[in-house]
C-alpha cells in the first residue's frame, strides 16, 4: 500500500474513488490515463462519514454494493485497483527540514516524529508516507501524508469485500494533482464536495499547497437540503442505465442544489415555511439550518480566496484560472465565485477532466466530469 502520487512505477489500471456522495470507478489501458471505462453510484447520505477516527463507514452493506458495482462495471480482468480516500479522513502537509536522512527508514521516523504535533491522531498509530519535494543547500521540502490505521482500513475492507485487492491508496486532492503532470504553467486546484474543501497549488510537478476544509467538522454540512431533495437514495448508475435515469440525476450538484442554488434555496425555504412547517419553533430550526448553507458557501469561497491570494503572493502572478475537481463541479464554483464577488474576467473555473481525457465508448456522459479528477490522476503513472 503507498499513498502518494508519484514515485510509485506503474499504478494498477483501475481506480475507484469513495466520497460521501458516492463512488466512481475507472479503467485505463496504459499510464496515459485515457478512460476506457467508467462507472459512478450515488451513495444515500450518511454511508459514508469522513474523519480522522473510526466510524468513516457507517452503513457497510450499502458501501460494499456500490464499490462492487462499480468496479465490476469497468474491470475486465484486473482485480488490483488504486483506491481514493476522502480528503477529510486523511493528513496532507507540507514540512520543511534543514536535512533528512538518507535512508528512507530513518527519513520515515524524523517525518513520524515531527508530524506528533501536528495532526490531532497518535502518529504511531497511523499509516505516514513521504515524498521529497525539492532539496537544496537551504533545506528539504517533504509532502507528508497521514492517516490512522483503523481508518484505512475501513475503506480498504470496502473492496476486498467487493473481490478486488487495493494495490496503491491516494488522497483524493492528491490524486487529482497526479493527472496535472502534464501542466508546465503553476495551476490552482479546487476540490469541493459535501464534507470538505481542499485547494491546492502545483507548478512543474511541484506541490506548493494543500489546504483542506472540513465542513462536517467544522458543523457545516447541510442536512436540511438533503432531507428536502433525497428522501430516497438515487440508483447507482452504469453503461446498462438508460439514458433516463442519466438524465434525472444530472442535475445535482455537490451541493444538492438544482440550477441556480440561491434561487433553489430561497424556492425551497419558501416552500418548507408556507406548506409544511407550522410549528414557530420547527421554523427556527430551519431557517438556521438554511443559514448553516450559507456558511457552507462561505467557507468554499474563502478557502478560494486564500488560496488565490498565496498564489499571487508566491508567484507574483493571479490564478487565472482555476480547475475543478469533486463533486460540487465547474458550473457551481463559477458561480459561488462569482456571487462573492470574483468577477469572470478576474478567475475563470473550468473542469479539471477534459473530453480529450476519455476514450471512445467511454460512456462519460453518465458520469460529471468533476468526479472523474480524481480516478484519472490515480491512474496517470
Amino acid at each position: 500500500m503507498a499513498l502518494l502520487p508519484t514515485a510509485l512505477g506503474i499504478r494498477p489500471r483501475l481506480a475507484i474513488e469513495i466520497r460521501p456522495e458516492g463512488v466512481v470507478a475507472a479503467r485505463a489501458e496504459d499510464a496515459q490515463a485515457v478512460v476506457s471505462a467508467v462507472a459512478f453510484g450515488v451513495l444515500p447520505e450518511g454511508v459514508i462519514a469522513p474523519q480522522l477516527k473510526a466510524g468513516n463507514v457507517v452503513d457497510r452493506p450499502a458501501a460494499v454494493a456500490a464499490v462492487r458495482k462499480v468496479l465490476e462495471a469497468v474491470a475486465l480482468k484486473e482485480r488490483e485497483t488504486t483506491l481514493v480516500l476522502p480528503d477529510a479522513s486523511v493528513r496532507v502537509l507540507l514540512l520543511d527540514f534543514d536535512q533528512l536522512p538518507t535512508k528512507m527508514g530513518e527519513a520515515l521516523a524524523v517525518v513520524r516524529f515531527r508530524l506528533k504535533k501536528l495532526v490531532p491522531f497518535e502518529t504511531d498509530d497511523a499509516v505516514v508516507s513521504y515524498q521529497v519535494m525539492s532539496s537544496s543547500k537551504s533545506g528539504v521540502n517533504v509532502l507528508a501524508v497521514a492517516v490512522p490505521r483503523e481508518v484505512l482500513a475501513e475503506y480498504e475492507s470496502l473492496v476486498r469485500e467487493a473481490g478486488f485487492e487495493p494495490g496503491a491508496v491516494l488522497p483524493s486532492t492528491l490524486a487529482a494533482c497526479a493527472g496535472m503532470v502534464e501542466m508546465d504553467a503553476a495551476a490552482l486546484l479546487v476540490n469541493a464536495g459535501d464534507s470538505s474543501v481542499t485547494t491546492a497549488i502545483v507548478q512543474g510537478g511541484m506541490l506548493l499547497l494543500h489546504r483542506t476544509v472540513d465542513l462536517q467538522a467544522e458543523g457545516l454540512h447541510e442536512k436540511i437540503m438533503a432531507a428536502a431533495l433525497a428522501a430516497e437514495s438515487l440508483p447507482l448508475v452504469d453503461a446498462d442505465h438508460s439514458a433516463g435515469e442519466w438524465a434525472s440525476q444530472e442535475p445535482l450538484n455537490g451541493y444538492g442544489v438544482v440550477d441556480d442554488h440561491h434561487l433553489e434555496a430561497q424556492r425551497l425555504a419558501d416552500e418548507i415555511t408556507a406548506e409544511v412547517i407550522a410549528d414557530p419553533a420547527v421554523r427556527l430550526e430551519v431557517e438556521t439550518e438554511l443559514q448553516a448553507l450559507t456558511a457552507v458557501e462561505r467557507e468554499v469561497t474563502q478557502a478560494v480566496s486564500v488560496a488565490a491570494a498565496y498564489f499571487e503572493d508566491t508567484l507574483a502572478m493571479p490564478p487565472g484560472v482555476v480547475l475543478a475537481a469533486g463533486t460540487l463541479g465547474a458550473d457551481a464554483l463559477s458561480r459561488l465565485l462569482r456571487d462573492a464577488g470574483f468577477g469572470a474576467d478576474e478567475i475563470r473555473v473550468r473542469e479539471m477532466f477534459e473530453p480529450g481525457m476519455l476514450g471512445a465508448g467511454a460512456m462519460s456522459t453518465r458520469a460529471p466530469h468533476g468526479w472523474l479528477a480524481g480516478v484519472r490522476g490515480a491512474l496517470r503513472s
